[in-house]
């Protein structure tokens, strides 16, 4: 009530609103009756297809020989793919320089770094979820034994 009051006093009223509401609709009717109506509203249509493509995760697997090879397994981090690193043929020091880098690499992505076996380590860039750890099922299996 006391808004009816105050739009009167400022010259505003519901039956205006509803006026140019009314007048709004009408236009805008008659602005789509002269399009075919597959085309109204195609800019919110996305393929299903284009968007499962690019969420699929990948996991690379490296066996690297050199300490040069580790600019390779930093490159697939920053493009957010997991990687998979066997160091069973490289020299203990090598491998340990190239576990360094990585290590650093992912702490900067905010990502992690797991030993997963013997001379084997995963790096997961930050959407990357790992559950578990290798070692945890070893000890069960352990235990079970």
């Amino acid at each position: 009530m006391a808004f009816d009051k105050l739009g009167r006093f400022f010259g505003i009223s519901n039956d205006d609103e509803l006026a140019n509401d009314e007048e709004y609709t009408t236009q805008n009717e008659e602005n789509n009756e002269d399009l075919p109506l597959n085309s109204i509203n195609r800019d919110n249509v996305v393929s299903i297809k284009s968007g499962l493509n690019s969420s699929k995760s990948k996991i690379v697997l490296y066996e690297p020989r050199v300490y040069s090879d580790a600019k390779d397994v930093a490159q697939n981090l920053l493009n957010n793919k997991a990687v998979v690193i066997n160091f069973s043929r490289m020299e203990d020091s090598s491998a340990r320089r190239i576990v360094d880098f990585i290590t650093g690499t992912v702490y900067t992505l905010n990502g992690e770094i797991q030993r997963i076996g013997d001379k084997i380590f995963l790096a997961t860039p930050p959407k990357f979820v790992t559950d578990g750890k290798i070692s945890d099922l070893v000890d069960k299996k352990d235990n079970l034994s």
